[in-house]
């Protein structure tokens, strides 16, 4: 009878972990594939919306140039921008944090990196004289702002202000449009009136839709993991969102318009470093832990200053392109990067 008893017993607990098991399993499979559809619908969704944005703010007069320098820009930091404000209102803000930072990480690290190893990247002079300065300057703006491991609601504006003065800044700064980003801005001049507001209005529900389900299956990753939501932020959720200025990045370089591919990543790097940054800030206000500051943003930082020096360097021994020895060295600093955010979460 007893043994009777311990069989059943054992039986039970064996049915028990095999029932935990499987809901374990399906639990994971459920925010795998939130995660996979949520950034498939997110980056389709985000290229319908400049489409259709760009169409209707030339047909309300704005010229090619300011379109790029923001409505093409904002588009691009689209997937960031919504998946930010969602993860805020979720009380998910490390996740807003973690996307911010993480993709300016795989923007420079990965996405450059990447490029270059296809295709060698010529620096014009608006890239040099321009835009890299102006990247540079608000990071160090935004690098004071945060230091104290805080984003409250008065550093919110700041940013913002930064945004602006930088916006303004590329657009009476730069010295001439360039015909391939003109010609690629006024191909939606052609699309009809109330096609543009339909995709308009589709895209925007489809961001918003996608953007929720992405951050639910992240966050539930990251809780059935045992890891941070920061940590998921980081890597999951950023390389998902920098997939459209990787895709952009490369058939840029494949096409030829291989200078296009360092502008785009300047300017989805500074909406990155100083609108998405500065969501969580009205929303939800976080505390950045010493972790994010010591290792994640100081990366970030590293990065930024060392390809300067690498561009500037290049440009005083009169060798104006980023190929492919600079390209390796910046996926081999990414893998790097990735390494030790896994053994140092694995630690946690």
């Amino acid at each position: 009878m007893v043994a009777l008893d311990q069989n059943l017993s054992q039986n039970a607990r064996l049915n028990y972990h095999s029932l935990y098991f499987r809901g374990y399993l399906l639990k994971m499979l459920a925010f795998s594939a939130a995660i996979i559809v949520g950034l498939i619908i997110l980056i389709w969704s985000a290229d319908r919306f400049v489409s259709g944005a760009v169409a209707t703010a030339l047909k309300l007069g704005m010229t090619p140039m300011m379109v790029g320098l923001t409505i093409v820009a904002f588009g691009t930091s689209a997937p960031e921008l919504i998946v930010s404000a969602t993860a805020a209102l979720s009380n998910a803000s490390n996740l807003a944090v973690g996307n911010a930072i993480g993709s300016n990480i795989a923007n420079i690290a990965f996405v450059l990196g990447a490029t270059a190893m296809v295709s060698a990247i010529p620096l014009k002079n608006s890239i040099i004289k321009v835009e890299f300065p102006v990247l540079l300057l608000a990071t160090l703006v935004a690098t004071l702002l945060i230091w104290d491991q805080t984003i409250d609601f008065m550093d919110g504006v700041f940013l913002l202000i930064i945004l602006i003065i930088s916006l303004a800044s590329l657009t009476f700064l730069q010295p001439e449009e360039q015909p391939e980003e003109i010609d690629e801005i006024t191909e939606n001049k052609d699309i009809p009136t109330k096609k543009a507001y339909t995709l308009l209005f589709v895209s925007i529900v489809l961001l918003l839709g996608s953007s929720k389900l992405l951050v639910w299956g992240a966050s539930g990753v990251a809780l059935s993991l045992g890891v941070s939501e920061l940590v998921i932020g980081l890597t999951i959720v950023a390389i998902g969102t920098s997939l459209p200025e990787l895709a952009a990045s490369v058939a840029s370089a494949l096409k030829g318009h291989h200078e296009l591919a360092l502008g785009n990543i300047i300017g989805s790097n500074l909406f990155n470093l100083l609108a998405v940054l500065a969501i969580p800030a009205f929303i939800n206000p976080p505390t950045l832990s010493n972790t994010l500051i010591s290792r994640d943003y100081s990366f970030m930082l590293v990065l930024t200053v060392g390809l300067a020096i690498l561009v500037y360097g290049k440009v005083l021994l009169k060798k104006k392109s980023i190929g492919k020895v600079i390209g390796l060295l910046l996926l081999a600093s990414y893998c790097t990067y990735l390494t030790i955010l896994y053994q140092q979460s694995a630690l946690t």
